[in-house]
Formats: C-alpha cells, structure tokens, sequence
C-alpha cells in the first residue's frame, strides 16, 4: 500500500509496509519540506556529515523502499519510519524544524516524570487506551481505504476518533463514570501538546 501524506500543502511520499506493520516516509520529501532547500540530495550529505552517528546508521535508519518518483515511474529511495524520520528532523537546523524538536522535548520530558513517579503514568492509562485506540483504529481504516490526499485522511482519522470516542461513552455510560475527570486529568505542562501549522 502507498499513500501521499500533506503537510500543509506539501506532499510526503509514504508507503506501507506489511511485515513490519508501519508506515515509511520519503526522507527527501520531508528534509525538502522542514528546510526549502533547492538541493535536498545535497542538503541530506551535509546533515550525515553533520551528525556522525546519524551518517554511521543511516543504512539502518534509512532503508530503500519503491514509491513513485516525480517522472511517475516507481524506483527505490530512502525512507524512514517515525522514528527514523524524527531521528533525522535533530539533524536539521531549520526554523521550521524547531517545532518537532519541542514537540520531541515535551514528549520525552513527560516520559521520564512518568518513569520517576508511576502515578502519573496510571492516571493517563484511561485516556491513553481511548487514544490509542482511535490510532489503531484511523490505522486500520487508513489500510483498508487507502485514502489519497489531505480530505480523505482527515475524514479517516475523524472515523478512528469516533469509534474511540464511542467506545468512550459506553464504558461511561455502562460504569457511571468519566474516564477524563478531575481526578485523572493531567495539567497542561503534563499533557502532550498538538503540533500547530
């Protein structure tokens, strides 16, 4: 399965790969997007020469998968999963790089609270395990459809939060209960924030 993602008006060239169970990302397309380079192949040599154990694992973190090329024929470049990508997005000294770089700071900050005091991570496992399915569940429809451009996977991930969302309510309904109450939700500083356009 391939699929074109958009970020803002950009295209990302992703495909899906079936043994691992995860999508894969054009690392050209997503270095040419965060840095409005007008050489990305020669921008990417600059960031592997930058970053010197980037360089040494790119092979890994960079495998060859087929997508369609700008001339419309397939051919095999380097793509990356989420890890790898936002592995790469460190490397980039660009402005609009900066948000994922906060993003990765606000996530990982919350991890380790959550590795120092457990309570918190059990307050979140509610809301987490709603939010986790309407991921599993916008995957599966994302698969299933194979939705092409920025309308149709926003309606495919608005399908995957309202089978959480209903999910949500009948266990509310069935326990009498809210999952996301004052009891269990986290102040702002501790939740994980959107990343704005």
């Amino acid at each position: 399965m391939s699929n074109i993602k958009l970020f803002e008006d950009k295209q990302v060239r992703t495909t899906w790969s079936e043994t691992e169970e995860k999508w894969y990302f054009s690392v050209q397309d997503v270095v040419a997007l965060l840095t409005d380079t007008v050489d990305v192949k020669d921008y990417i040599k600059k960031i592997k020469k930058r970053d010197p154990e980037l360089n040494f694992n790119w092979g890994t973190i960079c495998p060859l998968f087929e997508m369609v090329a700008a001339d419309g024929k397939k051919r095999k470049i380097q793509a990356a999963d989420l890890k790898g990508i936002l592995r790469i997005i460190q490397s980039i000294p660009s402005p609009k790089a900066e948000p994922f770089k906060r993003w990765l700071a606000q996530v990982g900050s919350e991890r380790i609270e959550e590795i120092e005091n457990p309570e918190i991570a059990t307050q979140r496992t509610r809301e987490l395990i709603f939010s986790m399915l309407g991921e599993a569940s916008t995957t599966a429809i994302v698969r299933t459809q194979n939705p092409k451009g920025f309308g149709q996977n926003k309606q495919a991930a608005h399908q995957g939060g309202k089978i959480a969302g209903d999910a949500r309510k009948a266990l509310e309904l069935k326990t009498g209960e809210n999952i996301v109450s004052e009891n269990n939700f986290l102040p702002e500083k501790m939740s994980t924030k959107r990343l704005k356009k």
